[in-house]
Protein backbone atom coordinates (compact mmCIF):
# COMPACT_ATOMS: atom_id res chain seq x y z
CA UNK A 1 0.00 0.00 0.00
CA UNK A 2 1.27 3.46 -0.84
CA UNK A 3 -0.09 6.75 0.38
CA UNK A 4 0.14 9.69 -1.95
CA UNK A 5 -0.38 13.19 -0.68
CA UNK A 6 -0.69 16.19 -2.97
CA UNK A 7 -0.43 19.03 -0.46
CA UNK A 8 -0.33 22.56 -1.74
CA UNK A 9 1.39 25.35 0.15
CA UNK A 10 -1.86 26.21 1.91
CA UNK A 11 -3.45 22.88 2.70
CA UNK A 12 -6.82 24.47 3.22
CA UNK A 13 -6.31 27.77 1.51
CA UNK A 14 -9.02 30.30 2.23
CA UNK A 15 -10.31 28.40 5.24
CA UNK A 16 -7.59 29.10 7.78
CA UNK A 17 -8.05 32.39 9.62
CA UNK A 18 -5.88 33.36 12.57
CA UNK A 19 -7.70 34.51 15.69
CA UNK A 20 -7.16 38.15 16.60
CA UNK A 21 -7.88 39.13 20.21
CA UNK A 22 -7.42 42.22 22.29
CA UNK A 23 -4.19 42.92 24.08
CA UNK A 24 -4.75 40.41 26.86
CA UNK A 25 -6.14 37.65 24.63
CA UNK A 26 -4.03 34.71 23.43
CA UNK A 27 -3.06 34.50 19.78
CA UNK A 28 -2.39 31.36 17.79
CA UNK A 29 1.37 30.96 17.55
CA UNK A 30 3.52 28.56 15.58
CA UNK A 31 4.23 26.52 18.70
CA UNK A 32 4.20 26.32 22.47
CA UNK A 33 6.18 28.53 24.80
CA UNK A 34 9.73 27.25 25.03
CA UNK A 35 9.85 25.59 28.40
CA UNK A 36 12.07 22.65 27.52
CA UNK A 37 15.72 22.10 28.14
CA UNK A 38 18.41 22.48 25.45
CA UNK A 39 18.71 18.67 25.34
CA UNK A 40 15.19 18.36 24.01
CA UNK A 41 14.68 18.01 20.30
CA UNK A 42 11.84 19.96 18.74
CA UNK A 43 10.05 18.90 15.59
CA UNK A 44 7.69 21.25 13.83
CA UNK A 45 4.77 19.33 12.42
CA UNK A 46 1.78 20.35 10.34
CA UNK A 47 -1.54 18.54 10.36
CA UNK A 48 -1.09 17.13 6.81
CA UNK A 49 2.39 15.88 7.72
CA UNK A 50 1.01 14.20 10.82
CA UNK A 51 -1.73 12.58 8.75
CA UNK A 52 0.67 11.15 6.16
CA UNK A 53 3.17 9.95 8.76
CA UNK A 54 0.39 8.21 10.67
CA UNK A 55 -0.87 6.45 7.56
CA UNK A 56 2.60 5.26 6.68
CA UNK A 57 3.58 3.93 10.11
CA UNK A 58 0.52 3.44 12.31
CA UNK A 59 0.41 -0.08 13.75
CA UNK A 60 -3.38 -0.40 13.57
CA UNK A 61 -3.26 0.37 9.86
CA UNK A 62 -0.44 -2.13 9.33
CA UNK A 63 -2.48 -4.86 11.05
CA UNK A 64 -5.60 -3.99 9.08
CA UNK A 65 -3.66 -3.93 5.81
CA UNK A 66 -2.24 -7.39 6.43
CA UNK A 67 -5.68 -8.72 7.33
CA UNK A 68 -7.04 -7.23 4.10
CA UNK A 69 -4.32 -8.87 2.03
CA UNK A 70 -4.90 -12.23 3.73
CA UNK A 71 -8.49 -12.21 2.42
CA UNK A 72 -7.15 -12.35 -1.12
CA UNK A 73 -5.69 -15.77 -0.38
CA UNK A 74 -9.18 -17.00 0.54
CA UNK A 75 -10.24 -16.29 -3.05
CA UNK A 76 -7.31 -18.31 -4.37
CA UNK A 77 -8.14 -21.14 -1.99
CA UNK A 78 -11.69 -21.37 -3.37
CA UNK A 79 -10.52 -21.07 -6.97
CA UNK A 80 -7.93 -23.79 -6.38
CA UNK A 81 -10.74 -26.30 -5.90
CA UNK A 82 -11.01 -26.31 -9.71
CA UNK A 83 -7.32 -26.97 -10.25
CA UNK A 84 -6.58 -30.34 -11.90
CA UNK A 85 -5.12 -33.18 -9.87
CA UNK A 86 -2.39 -35.38 -11.34
CA UNK A 87 -1.22 -38.63 -9.77
CA UNK A 88 1.16 -41.47 -10.69
CA UNK A 89 1.14 -44.87 -8.99
CA UNK A 90 3.73 -47.54 -9.81
CA UNK A 91 3.69 -51.06 -8.40
CA UNK A 92 5.59 -54.33 -8.68
CA UNK A 93 4.11 -57.56 -7.30
CA UNK A 94 5.46 -61.13 -7.33
CA UNK A 95 3.50 -64.07 -6.02
CA UNK A 96 4.99 -67.60 -5.84
CA UNK A 97 2.32 -70.13 -4.80
CA UNK A 98 2.36 -73.97 -4.41
CA UNK A 99 0.10 -75.82 -6.85
CA UNK A 100 -1.99 -78.82 -5.87
CA UNK A 101 -3.49 -79.25 -9.33
CA UNK A 102 -2.57 -78.39 -12.89
CA UNK A 103 -3.05 -74.84 -14.09
CA UNK A 104 -3.64 -74.26 -17.73
CA UNK A 105 -0.66 -72.59 -19.28
CA UNK A 106 1.36 -72.81 -16.10
CA UNK A 107 2.02 -76.55 -15.77
CA UNK A 108 1.67 -79.78 -17.73
CA UNK A 109 -1.40 -81.97 -17.88
CA UNK A 110 -0.82 -83.67 -14.51
CA UNK A 111 1.26 -83.17 -11.40
CA UNK A 112 3.54 -85.74 -9.82
CA UNK A 113 4.89 -83.33 -7.24
CA UNK A 114 4.18 -79.90 -5.81
CA UNK A 115 4.98 -77.24 -8.36
CA UNK A 116 5.20 -73.51 -8.00
CA UNK A 117 3.08 -70.91 -9.68
CA UNK A 118 5.27 -67.81 -10.19
CA UNK A 119 3.36 -64.69 -11.26
CA UNK A 120 4.98 -61.27 -11.63
CA UNK A 121 3.06 -58.03 -12.25
CA UNK A 122 4.46 -54.58 -12.99
CA UNK A 123 2.02 -51.71 -13.43
CA UNK A 124 1.90 -47.95 -13.65
CA UNK A 125 -1.28 -45.91 -13.22
CA UNK A 126 -1.39 -42.32 -14.44
CA UNK A 127 -4.52 -40.41 -13.42
CA UNK A 128 -5.71 -36.84 -14.02
CA UNK A 129 -8.88 -35.41 -12.44
CA UNK A 130 -10.49 -32.06 -13.14
CA UNK A 131 -13.43 -30.55 -11.26
CA UNK A 132 -15.75 -28.77 -13.67
CA UNK A 133 -17.36 -25.39 -13.13
CA UNK A 134 -20.70 -27.08 -13.82
CA UNK A 135 -20.33 -29.11 -10.62
CA UNK A 136 -19.14 -32.35 -12.22
CA UNK A 137 -15.72 -33.83 -12.66
CA UNK A 138 -13.83 -35.66 -15.39
CA UNK A 139 -11.21 -38.34 -14.83
CA UNK A 140 -8.67 -39.66 -17.35
CA UNK A 141 -6.83 -42.85 -16.41
CA UNK A 142 -4.06 -44.67 -18.23
CA UNK A 143 -2.73 -47.95 -16.76
CA UNK A 144 -0.13 -49.99 -18.67
CA UNK A 145 0.97 -53.29 -17.06
CA UNK A 146 3.33 -56.23 -17.62
CA UNK A 147 2.38 -59.76 -16.53
CA UNK A 148 4.68 -62.80 -16.48
CA UNK A 149 3.62 -66.34 -15.41
CA UNK A 150 6.20 -69.16 -14.99
CA UNK A 151 8.18 -67.65 -17.82
CA UNK A 152 10.52 -70.59 -18.33
CA UNK A 153 7.98 -73.45 -18.27
CA UNK A 154 4.58 -71.93 -19.05
CA UNK A 155 2.84 -72.84 -22.27
CA UNK A 156 -0.50 -72.01 -23.78
CA UNK A 157 -0.10 -68.19 -23.51
CA UNK A 158 -0.18 -66.02 -26.60
CA UNK A 159 2.21 -63.56 -24.94
CA UNK A 160 4.23 -64.36 -21.86
CA UNK A 161 5.26 -61.90 -20.68
CA UNK A 162 2.18 -59.97 -21.79
CA UNK A 163 1.82 -56.21 -21.96
CA UNK A 164 -1.65 -54.73 -21.38
CA UNK A 165 -2.86 -51.18 -21.48
CA UNK A 166 -6.07 -49.48 -20.41
CA UNK A 167 -7.24 -45.94 -21.25
CA UNK A 168 -10.43 -44.77 -19.57
CA UNK A 169 -12.43 -41.54 -19.47
CA UNK A 170 -15.04 -41.10 -16.74
CA UNK A 171 -17.47 -38.17 -16.46
CA UNK A 172 -19.72 -37.48 -13.50
CA UNK A 173 -22.21 -34.61 -13.65
CA UNK A 174 -24.74 -33.73 -10.92
CA UNK A 175 -28.18 -32.89 -12.26
CA UNK A 176 -29.86 -31.53 -9.13
CA UNK A 177 -27.83 -30.96 -5.98
CA UNK A 178 -24.49 -29.17 -6.56
CA UNK A 179 -25.34 -28.67 -10.24
CA UNK A 180 -24.77 -25.43 -12.12
CA UNK A 181 -22.17 -22.72 -12.43
CA UNK A 182 -23.86 -20.39 -9.94
CA UNK A 183 -23.83 -23.06 -7.26
CA UNK A 184 -20.23 -24.13 -7.76
CA UNK A 185 -19.00 -20.53 -7.76
CA UNK A 186 -20.88 -19.63 -4.58
CA UNK A 187 -17.89 -19.78 -2.25
CA UNK A 188 -15.62 -18.00 -4.71
CA UNK A 189 -18.10 -15.11 -4.79
CA UNK A 190 -18.42 -15.17 -1.00
CA UNK A 191 -14.62 -15.02 -0.67
CA UNK A 192 -14.54 -12.10 -3.12
CA UNK A 193 -17.22 -10.33 -1.10
CA UNK A 194 -15.26 -10.94 2.09
CA UNK A 195 -12.18 -9.46 0.43
CA UNK A 196 -14.21 -6.41 -0.59
CA UNK A 197 -15.55 -6.12 2.95
CA UNK A 198 -12.03 -6.27 4.37
CA UNK A 199 -10.94 -3.63 1.86
CA UNK A 200 -13.58 -1.26 3.25
CA UNK A 201 -12.78 -2.29 6.81
CA UNK A 202 -9.24 -1.19 6.01
CA UNK A 203 -10.50 2.10 4.57
CA UNK A 204 -12.62 2.59 7.68
CA UNK A 205 -9.54 2.05 9.81
CA UNK A 206 -7.62 4.62 7.77
CA UNK A 207 -10.41 7.16 8.24
CA UNK A 208 -10.51 6.43 11.97
CA UNK A 209 -6.75 6.88 12.33
CA UNK A 210 -6.87 10.15 10.39
CA UNK A 211 -9.73 11.44 12.52
CA UNK A 212 -7.88 10.43 15.69
CA UNK A 213 -4.76 12.24 14.50
CA UNK A 214 -6.79 15.37 13.80
CA UNK A 215 -8.49 15.28 17.19
CA UNK A 216 -5.19 14.73 18.99
CA UNK A 217 -3.45 17.44 16.94
CA UNK A 218 -6.06 20.03 17.88
CA UNK A 219 -5.89 18.99 21.53
CA UNK A 220 -2.13 19.59 21.36
CA UNK A 221 -2.79 23.03 19.87
CA UNK A 222 -5.23 23.75 22.71
CA UNK A 223 -2.73 22.57 25.34
CA UNK A 224 -0.04 24.89 23.98
CA UNK A 225 -2.34 27.91 23.86
CA UNK A 226 -3.84 27.09 27.23
CA UNK A 227 -0.33 27.18 28.71
CA UNK A 228 0.01 30.73 27.42
CA UNK A 229 -3.25 31.66 29.14
CA UNK A 230 -1.99 30.15 32.40
CA UNK A 231 1.35 31.97 32.05
CA UNK A 232 -0.41 35.27 31.34
CA UNK A 233 -2.58 34.79 34.42
CA UNK A 234 0.54 34.03 36.48
CA UNK A 235 2.30 37.12 35.16
CA UNK A 236 -0.70 39.31 36.01
CA UNK A 237 -0.81 37.89 39.55
CA UNK A 238 2.95 38.43 39.96
CA UNK A 239 2.64 42.06 38.81
CA UNK A 240 -0.23 42.62 41.24
CA UNK A 241 1.85 41.04 44.04
CA UNK A 242 4.78 43.32 43.28
CA UNK A 243 2.49 46.38 43.31
CA UNK A 244 0.87 45.34 46.59
CA UNK A 245 4.24 44.76 48.23
CA UNK A 246 5.34 48.25 47.19
CA UNK A 247 2.14 49.79 48.52
CA UNK A 248 2.40 47.84 51.75
CA UNK A 249 5.96 49.00 52.19
CA UNK A 250 4.76 52.55 51.61
CA UNK A 251 2.06 52.04 54.24
CA UNK A 252 -0.93 52.54 51.95
CA UNK A 253 -2.04 48.86 51.78
CA UNK A 254 -2.45 46.12 54.36
CA UNK A 255 -0.45 42.91 54.56
CA UNK A 256 -3.68 40.97 53.85
CA UNK A 257 -3.61 42.18 50.24
CA UNK A 258 -0.07 40.89 49.87
CA UNK A 259 -1.03 37.51 51.28
CA UNK A 260 -4.00 37.28 48.90
CA UNK A 261 -1.75 38.07 45.94
CA UNK A 262 0.85 35.51 47.10
CA UNK A 263 -1.82 32.82 47.37
CA UNK A 264 -3.03 33.65 43.85
CA UNK A 265 0.53 33.42 42.50
CA UNK A 266 0.99 29.99 44.09
CA UNK A 267 -2.31 28.76 42.66
CA UNK A 268 -1.44 29.97 39.19
CA UNK A 269 2.02 28.40 39.32
CA UNK A 270 0.19 25.12 39.87
CA UNK A 271 -2.02 25.84 36.84
CA UNK A 272 1.09 26.43 34.71
CA UNK A 273 2.58 23.13 35.85
CA UNK A 274 -0.65 21.29 35.03
CA UNK A 275 -0.79 22.99 31.62
CA UNK A 276 2.81 21.98 30.87
CA UNK A 277 2.04 18.37 31.81
CA UNK A 278 -1.01 18.41 29.53
CA UNK A 279 1.22 19.46 26.62
CA UNK A 280 3.60 16.58 27.22
CA UNK A 281 0.69 14.15 27.50
CA UNK A 282 -0.79 15.30 24.19
CA UNK A 283 2.61 15.17 22.51
CA UNK A 284 3.02 11.55 23.60
CA UNK A 285 -0.45 10.70 22.34
CA UNK A 286 0.30 12.22 18.94
CA UNK A 287 3.71 10.55 18.73
CA UNK A 288 2.09 7.21 19.56
CA UNK A 289 -0.24 7.64 16.56
CA UNK A 290 2.76 8.45 14.34
CA UNK A 291 4.50 5.23 15.52
CA UNK A 292 8.07 6.49 15.32
CA UNK A 293 9.56 3.25 16.66
CA UNK A 294 10.46 2.27 20.20
CA UNK A 295 13.91 3.86 20.23
CA UNK A 296 12.55 7.11 18.89
CA UNK A 297 9.65 6.96 21.35
CA UNK A 298 12.10 6.66 24.24
CA UNK A 299 13.75 9.95 23.26
CA UNK A 300 12.57 13.32 24.54
CA UNK A 301 11.13 14.91 21.39
CA UNK A 302 8.85 17.94 21.54
CA UNK A 303 6.28 18.39 18.78
CA UNK A 304 5.49 21.91 17.65
CA UNK A 305 2.14 22.20 15.81
CA UNK A 306 2.32 24.72 12.99
CA UNK A 307 -1.29 24.87 11.77
CA UNK A 308 -3.75 27.40 13.09
CA UNK A 309 -7.36 26.34 13.59
CA UNK A 310 -10.24 27.40 11.35
CA UNK A 311 -12.60 30.06 12.72
CA UNK A 312 -14.91 30.62 9.75
CA UNK A 313 -18.14 28.74 9.19
CA UNK A 314 -17.85 26.33 6.32
CA UNK A 315 -21.04 26.04 4.23
CA UNK A 316 -22.87 22.86 5.19
CA UNK A 317 -25.90 21.28 3.52
CA UNK A 318 -27.45 18.66 5.76
CA UNK A 319 -29.04 16.68 2.94
CA UNK A 320 -25.89 16.82 0.85
CA UNK A 321 -23.85 15.64 3.84
CA UNK A 322 -26.24 12.71 4.38
CA UNK A 323 -26.14 11.76 0.70
CA UNK A 324 -22.34 11.91 0.70
CA UNK A 325 -22.13 9.72 3.80
CA UNK A 326 -24.57 7.15 2.39
CA UNK A 327 -22.52 6.99 -0.79
CA UNK A 328 -19.02 6.86 0.69
CA UNK A 329 -19.20 5.35 4.18
CA UNK A 330 -17.37 2.00 4.25
CA UNK A 331 -20.03 0.55 6.54
CA UNK A 332 -22.64 0.82 3.77
CA UNK A 333 -20.51 -1.14 1.32
CA UNK A 334 -19.72 -3.71 4.01
CA UNK A 335 -23.41 -4.18 4.81
CA UNK A 336 -24.29 -4.52 1.11
CA UNK A 337 -21.57 -7.11 0.54
CA UNK A 338 -22.70 -9.04 3.61
CA UNK A 339 -26.25 -8.95 2.25
CA UNK A 340 -25.02 -10.25 -1.11
CA UNK A 341 -23.08 -13.04 0.59
CA UNK A 342 -26.18 -13.90 2.62
CA UNK A 343 -28.22 -14.26 -0.56
CA UNK A 344 -25.55 -16.49 -2.11
CA UNK A 345 -25.44 -18.71 0.97
CA UNK A 346 -29.22 -18.94 0.98
CA UNK A 347 -29.32 -20.02 -2.67
CA UNK A 348 -26.65 -22.64 -2.02
CA UNK A 349 -28.53 -23.95 1.02
CA UNK A 350 -31.72 -24.14 -1.02
CA UNK A 351 -29.90 -26.22 -3.64
CA UNK A 352 -28.79 -28.63 -0.92
CA UNK A 353 -32.46 -29.48 -0.26
CA UNK A 354 -32.58 -31.33 -3.60
CA UNK A 355 -31.82 -35.04 -4.02
CA UNK A 356 -28.46 -36.12 -5.34
CA UNK A 357 -28.96 -37.18 -8.94
CA UNK A 358 -25.79 -37.67 -10.97
CA UNK A 359 -25.14 -38.80 -14.50
CA UNK A 360 -22.11 -41.06 -14.82
CA UNK A 361 -20.55 -42.05 -18.08
CA UNK A 362 -17.41 -43.98 -18.88
CA UNK A 363 -15.51 -44.78 -22.06
CA UNK A 364 -12.45 -47.00 -22.25
CA UNK A 365 -10.09 -48.81 -24.57
CA UNK A 366 -7.87 -51.83 -23.94
CA UNK A 367 -4.85 -53.36 -25.63
CA UNK A 368 -2.67 -56.49 -25.44
CA UNK A 369 0.76 -56.99 -26.99
CA UNK A 370 4.03 -58.78 -26.80
CA UNK A 371 5.83 -55.62 -25.79
CA UNK A 372 4.96 -52.13 -24.61
CA UNK A 373 4.92 -50.57 -28.09
CA UNK A 374 2.68 -53.33 -29.40
CA UNK A 375 0.35 -52.85 -26.42
CA UNK A 376 0.03 -49.09 -27.02
CA UNK A 377 -0.70 -49.66 -30.69
CA UNK A 378 -3.45 -52.16 -29.86
CA UNK A 379 -4.76 -49.89 -27.12
CA UNK A 380 -5.26 -46.96 -29.49
CA UNK A 381 -6.60 -49.05 -32.38
CA UNK A 382 -10.12 -49.05 -30.98
CA UNK A 383 -10.59 -52.78 -31.49
CA UNK A 384 -11.14 -53.38 -27.80
CA UNK A 385 -13.31 -50.93 -25.91
CA UNK A 386 -15.98 -50.48 -23.30
CA UNK A 387 -18.51 -47.80 -22.51
CA UNK A 388 -21.40 -47.28 -20.18
CA UNK A 389 -23.70 -44.70 -18.62
CA UNK A 390 -25.97 -44.59 -15.61
CA UNK A 391 -27.83 -42.47 -13.09
CA UNK A 392 -27.21 -42.42 -9.37
CA UNK A 393 -29.96 -41.14 -7.07
CA UNK A 394 -29.69 -40.66 -3.32
CA UNK A 395 -31.68 -38.70 -0.77
CA UNK A 396 -31.34 -38.75 3.03
CA UNK A 397 -34.64 -39.49 4.71
CA UNK A 398 -35.86 -36.39 6.46
CA UNK A 399 -32.90 -34.36 5.18
CA UNK A 400 -32.91 -32.50 8.48
CA UNK A 401 -29.38 -31.17 8.17
CA UNK A 402 -30.06 -29.47 4.83
CA UNK A 403 -33.44 -28.12 6.01
CA UNK A 404 -31.93 -26.68 9.20
CA UNK A 405 -29.06 -25.12 7.27
CA UNK A 406 -31.49 -23.53 4.83
CA UNK A 407 -33.61 -22.10 7.68
CA UNK A 408 -30.45 -20.76 9.30
CA UNK A 409 -29.33 -19.08 6.07
CA UNK A 410 -32.76 -17.46 5.71
CA UNK A 411 -32.46 -15.95 9.18
CA UNK A 412 -28.92 -14.77 8.45
CA UNK A 413 -30.14 -13.07 5.28
CA UNK A 414 -32.90 -11.29 7.21
CA UNK A 415 -30.32 -10.15 9.74
CA UNK A 416 -28.12 -8.82 6.92
CA UNK A 417 -31.08 -6.90 5.49
CA UNK A 418 -31.88 -5.45 8.91
CA UNK A 419 -28.21 -4.56 9.43
CA UNK A 420 -28.14 -2.57 6.21
CA UNK A 421 -31.23 -0.62 7.26
CA UNK A 422 -29.74 -0.08 10.71
CA UNK A 423 -26.43 1.15 9.31
CA UNK A 424 -28.19 3.64 7.05
CA UNK A 425 -30.22 4.94 9.99
CA UNK A 426 -27.14 5.23 12.20
CA UNK A 427 -25.30 7.13 9.49
CA UNK A 428 -28.17 9.56 8.98
CA UNK A 429 -28.53 10.23 12.71
CA UNK A 430 -24.74 10.50 13.11
CA UNK A 431 -24.42 13.02 10.28
CA UNK A 432 -27.30 15.11 11.64
CA UNK A 433 -25.67 15.20 15.06
CA UNK A 434 -22.26 16.04 13.53
CA UNK A 435 -23.73 18.93 11.55
CA UNK A 436 -25.47 20.30 14.65
CA UNK A 437 -22.24 20.04 16.59
CA UNK A 438 -20.38 22.05 13.94
CA UNK A 439 -23.03 24.75 13.95
CA UNK A 440 -23.22 24.85 17.75
CA UNK A 441 -19.46 24.99 18.24
CA UNK A 442 -19.17 27.83 15.75
CA UNK A 443 -21.78 29.81 17.68
CA UNK A 444 -19.81 29.09 20.85
CA UNK A 445 -16.83 30.89 19.30
CA UNK A 446 -18.88 34.09 19.02
CA UNK A 447 -20.33 33.86 22.52
CA UNK A 448 -17.04 32.96 24.21
CA UNK A 449 -15.29 35.76 22.34
CA UNK A 450 -17.88 38.21 23.62
CA UNK A 451 -17.49 36.81 27.14
CA UNK A 452 -13.72 37.20 26.93
CA UNK A 453 -14.00 40.81 25.74
CA UNK A 454 -16.37 41.62 28.62
CA UNK A 455 -13.98 39.94 31.08
CA UNK A 456 -11.14 42.11 29.76
CA UNK A 457 -13.18 45.26 30.21
CA UNK A 458 -14.29 44.25 33.71
CA UNK A 459 -10.71 43.53 34.76
CA UNK A 460 -9.49 46.82 33.33
CA UNK A 461 -12.24 48.72 35.16
CA UNK A 462 -11.54 46.91 38.43
CA UNK A 463 -7.82 47.65 38.12
CA UNK A 464 -8.63 51.37 37.71
CA UNK A 465 -10.89 51.19 40.79
CA UNK A 466 -8.06 49.56 42.74
CA UNK A 467 -5.71 52.37 41.82
CA UNK A 468 -8.04 54.94 43.40
CA UNK A 469 -8.85 52.77 46.40
CA UNK A 470 -12.39 51.81 45.39
CA UNK A 471 -11.66 48.08 45.05
CA UNK A 472 -9.67 45.34 46.75
CA UNK A 473 -7.01 42.88 45.74
CA UNK A 474 -9.47 40.02 46.09
CA UNK A 475 -11.84 41.51 43.53
CA UNK A 476 -9.00 42.15 41.07
CA UNK A 477 -7.77 38.57 41.48
CA UNK A 478 -11.30 37.30 40.90
CA UNK A 479 -11.57 39.26 37.66
CA UNK A 480 -8.12 38.03 36.59
CA UNK A 481 -9.34 34.48 37.17
CA UNK A 482 -12.55 35.17 35.26
CA UNK A 483 -10.53 36.52 32.32
CA UNK A 484 -8.31 33.43 32.26
CA UNK A 485 -11.42 31.25 32.38
CA UNK A 486 -12.99 33.23 29.52
CA UNK A 487 -9.82 32.97 27.46
CA UNK A 488 -9.69 29.22 28.10
CA UNK A 489 -13.34 28.87 27.10
CA UNK A 490 -12.68 30.73 23.87
CA UNK A 491 -9.70 28.51 23.12
CA UNK A 492 -11.81 25.45 23.86
CA UNK A 493 -14.65 26.59 21.60
CA UNK A 494 -12.28 27.20 18.67
CA UNK A 495 -10.57 23.82 19.10
CA UNK A 496 -13.93 22.09 19.56
CA UNK A 497 -15.14 23.67 16.32
CA UNK A 498 -12.16 22.28 14.43
CA UNK A 499 -12.63 18.89 16.07
CA UNK A 500 -16.29 19.04 15.02
CA UNK A 501 -15.26 19.69 11.41
CA UNK A 502 -12.99 16.65 11.65
CA UNK A 503 -15.84 14.63 13.14
CA UNK A 504 -18.20 15.68 10.34
CA UNK A 505 -15.64 14.70 7.69
CA UNK A 506 -15.29 11.33 9.42
CA UNK A 507 -19.05 10.82 9.36
CA UNK A 508 -19.12 11.74 5.66
CA UNK A 509 -16.04 9.56 4.95
CA UNK A 510 -14.36 12.49 3.19
CA UNK A 511 -11.32 12.78 5.46
CA UNK A 512 -8.99 11.48 2.76
CA UNK A 513 -10.32 14.08 0.33
CA UNK A 514 -9.35 16.86 2.76
CA UNK A 515 -5.70 15.88 2.23
CA UNK A 516 -5.92 14.76 -1.40
CA UNK A 517 -4.85 11.29 -0.26
CA UNK A 518 -5.43 8.11 -2.25
CA UNK A 519 -5.08 4.53 -1.06
CA UNK A 520 -3.37 2.18 -3.49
Amino acid sequence: MRFHAHLASGWRSGLVVTLVFLTTSPCWSQGPVKTGTPAERRDAISLPDAAVRALQSNLDISISRQTKESRLFDITIEQAKFDPTFSVNGQYNRQVSPLNRPVFGGTGGSLSDIQTFDQRNSSVTVDATQNLITGGNVDVNYSPARTNVNQNVATGFLFNPAYTGGLALTLTQPLLRNAGIDITKTFIKVAQNNADVEQHVFRDRVLTVLATVEQTYWELVFANENLKVAQAALKAAEELLATNRAKTKAGVMSIVDVLQAEAAVASRVEQVLVAEKSIRDQEDQLRRLLNPGEEELRQDVRLTPTDAPVVVLEPISLQEAIDTAIEQRPEIVQAKKNLESGELNKQFARNQLLPTLSLQGTLGMAGLGKDYGDSVSKNLSGDFYNYGAGLVLSYPLGNRSAVSTYNKRQLELKNAEASLVSVRQQIIVGVREAVRRVQTDFKRIETTRSARIMAEKQLQAEQERLKVGLSTTRFVLDFQRDLATAQGNELRSVVDYNKSLSNLARHKATTLDRYNLQLQ
